[in-house]
């Protein structure tokens, strides 16, 4: 078999490409620019060009030695040259997970998939962490796992693959139902709470998807009872291994991240991992090493001292997030919380906006800007910030924003104020808080 990866020496393709050429695949690909994995590549003997995607190097492969299947991105424009050329010609066309499907399989690793509509990333990043930091007394690491995160690390590369590897640990999305392709020997699920209306038209549909992928799961590992659809503590089926929901270990505390959930997940994954390598570490020091992971990009990240920047955008999410701003304004003897929030998505705001109610109830003050739209139904109107305001408990704390110089001076007098700035968004504002407050 033949494949081309358009975007093949970053971190989110290179990894692929060299599990692929392990597999005995044939890889081709082409990137705009060097990426993290390109000296990989190079020493894997894996044919790619630097340049122009214009289309050129992708027909001369096409026509020299055949490709039978085209892998890409979600970032890659629907108009992407490649792209289309690709479908002219009538070869396969897919994303990333059914070739990561296909590779887990041939290369016989053991899955450790990350699912859940919150805390994925993060839990996965643990993973990623835990799995570097436990070593033996020779330096080599107890766990060699591949992976993919869908996020840039302080720590690590944002994916990986070393030959001899037994796991792969990979963040698995809901998304255009990506994560049915995967039949996971061990599934994390965070959380279950209905989003993405694009693709899942009813709340039904979409955790239909969620029992789908547990029950294509070989064990299930539940960090929330909101993460078990079946409503039970453990559910043994079909011969498979107990499905659990672990009670959170009073242990762990960490200090990079508020999800003590998803730490708890991943202690148990950890220990099943070492349990099939046939390694002993003791619960004190896994949950040593958990409490050292030092957080993630745009999770509850601090941008500098007193403003923080949250991936979060689904008013679950927001409301969970806010309570931990709280909290830790209270260690920081800040006055209270003021929020900064930029919705995504104005088809998802219709189907969650009751939500959002008591979402900012512990907030002393929000910030609410314009929809970031992206993906959008036409046919709906756009809920504007007034709109969404005057549904919540907390209308009067509440403002319409515009980013901007103003709304930056707002934000520097709170802050002067005393008050902890958090910016929660999954849009462009993330950008702008940056240059402001960094």
């Amino acid at each position: 078999m033949n494949i081309y990866i358009s975007g093949i020496s970053g971190t989110g393709m290179g990894p692929l490409a060299l599990m692929a050429r392990k597999a005995g695949i044939n890889v081709y690909g082409s990137d705009r620019s060097l990426g993290a994995i390109a000296k990989e590549l190079e020493n894997a003997g894996i044919e790619y060009q630097v340049g122009p995607q214009d289309g050129t190097y992708f027909s001369e492969k096409i026509d020299t030695v055949g490709i039978d299947w085209f892998i890409y991105t979600s970032a890659l424009p629907q108009d992407h040259p490649e792209l289309l050329m690709a479908k002219e010609r009538g070869i396969k066309v897919s994303k990333r997970d059914e070739l990561i499907a296909k590779l887990v399989k041939e290369l016989d690793l053991k899955m450790v998939a990350v699912a859940g509509t919150h805390g994925k990333t993060t839990t996965t990043s643990m993973l990623v962490w835990a799995i570097d930091k436990l070593r033996d007394e020779n330096g080599n690491r107890l766990l060699p796992s591949s992976y993919l995160v869908g996020t840039i690390l302080s720590f690590a590369p944002s994916g990986s693959y070393k030959e001899g590897d037994k796991f792969f640990i990979y963040e698995a999305d809901e998304y255009d139902r990506n994560f049915l392709h995967f039949h996971p020997w061990v599934s994390l699920i965070t959380y279950v709470s209905y989003d993405h209306p694009d693709i899942y038209k009813t709340r039904k549909d979409y955790e239909e998807a969620f029992i789908q992928f547990e029950e294509q799961s070989q064990n299930v590992i539940f960090a929330t009872k909101e993460a078990s659809l079946h409503g039970i503590d453990v559910l043994t089926a079909g011969g498979k291994e107990p499905r659990i929901i672990p009670e959170i270990d009073k242990r762990i505390t960490l200090s990079g991240s508020p999800r003590r959930e998803d730490a708890t997940s991943a202690f148990f994954a950890l220990k099943e991992m070492l349990r099939y390598c046939g390694r002993e570490v003791s619960d004190e020091k896994l949950i040593e090493v958990l409490n050292e992971f030092p957080g993630v990009r745009r999770r509850f990240e601090r941008v500098s001292e007193g403003f923080y920047s949250d991936y979060a955008h689904h008013p679950e999410e927001v409301k969970a997030t806010i309570d931990i701003a709280s909290e830790e304004a209270g260690k920081l003897s800040k006055k209270g919380v003021v929020v900064v929030y930029q919705p995504h998505q104005n088809t998802r705001q219709h189907e969650v906006r009751a939500l959002y109610k008591d979402a900012f109830d512990k907030a002393d003050k929000v910030y609410w800007l314009p929809t970031f739209l992206t993906r959008e139904d036409e046919s709906l109107p756009v809920i504007t910030p007034k709109e969404f305001i005057a549904d919540l408990n907390t209308k009067d704390k509440a403002f319409v924003a515009e980013l901007g110089d103003d709304l930056a001076g707002k934000i520097k007098s709170d802050h002067s104020e005393g008050y902890l700035i958090i910016l929660l968004t999954a849009g462009p504002a993330d950008a702008w808080f940056r240059e402001n407050f960094s």
